[in-house]
């Protein structure tokens, strides 16, 4: 009898069954700490994302990920992040806090560092949600205070779907695809404890 093989998940398919629930709950905490309640509140929130920028932005840099992932270079958001921060006087001694966290944050293999930008890159999707809470609740906009949640101008679904393409079309091994899962744990992690530090002091009654 024939065995049938069923062809594994595409990697950003297996990247997102294996993080849903984190990335989930993740959501679920930042949303529970108010963000865009106050421009105080936002403030903590855009020092969490500076964190996580800077955590990524030698990855963009990086020979081996652009050879890897074409474009990679053009879809870094840090600069856009880093003056945000700058209009809502966020001191340069929190910004320099905030770049040594993040460049401390990782030092994943090459094949980690695959896991690291699926999580980052992901987050653009989500960033609509949150820049139309932003524009509503606290008058922000694609040039004031919200530079980073602005989608690419060839629209968010085409960018991360280009990106998506590249991550499918690496051949990676079982166990490659797993150290990308790994690595896509490692900075959700990051971010969650980014959310406790930053965010978490003097948060509302009701976020848990």
């Amino acid at each position: 009898m024939t065995q049938v093989v069923t062809p594994p998940l595409p990697l950003s398919s297996y990247l997102k069954e294996q993080t849903t629930s984190t990335h989930e709950s993740l959501d679920r905490r930042i949303m529970a700490l108010a963000p865009f309640s106050s421009g105080e509140r936002f403030a903590c929130f855009l020092r969490m994302q500076l964190r996580l920028h800077y955590a990524t932005a030698p990855l963009y840099q990086n020979p081996a990920l652009q050879a890897l992932l074409p474009g990679l270079a053009e879809r870094s958001r840090l600069q856009a992040i880093i003056l945000d921060c700058a209009d809502f006087d966020i001191t340069a001694e929190q910004q320099e806090a905030d770049r040594s966290a993040g460049c401390a944050a990782q030092n994943a293999s090459t094949i980690g560092a695959i896991g690291w930008l699926y999580t980052h890159e992901g987050s653009t999707l989500g960033a609509a949600f949150l820049l139309k809470h932003a524009r509503e609740q606290l008058g922000l906009s694609e040039t004031f205070g919200a530079r980073h949640l602005v989608g690419h101008s060839d629209g968010r679904g085409l960018h991360w779907r280009e990106f998506k393409q590249a991550l499918d079309a690496l051949n990676l091994s079982a166990a490659e695809r797993d150290q990308a899962v790994a690595g896509a744990r490692d900075a959700f992690a990051f971010v969650r404890a980014s959310v406790e530090e930053l965010m978490a002091d003097n948060q509302p009654a009701a976020a848990s």
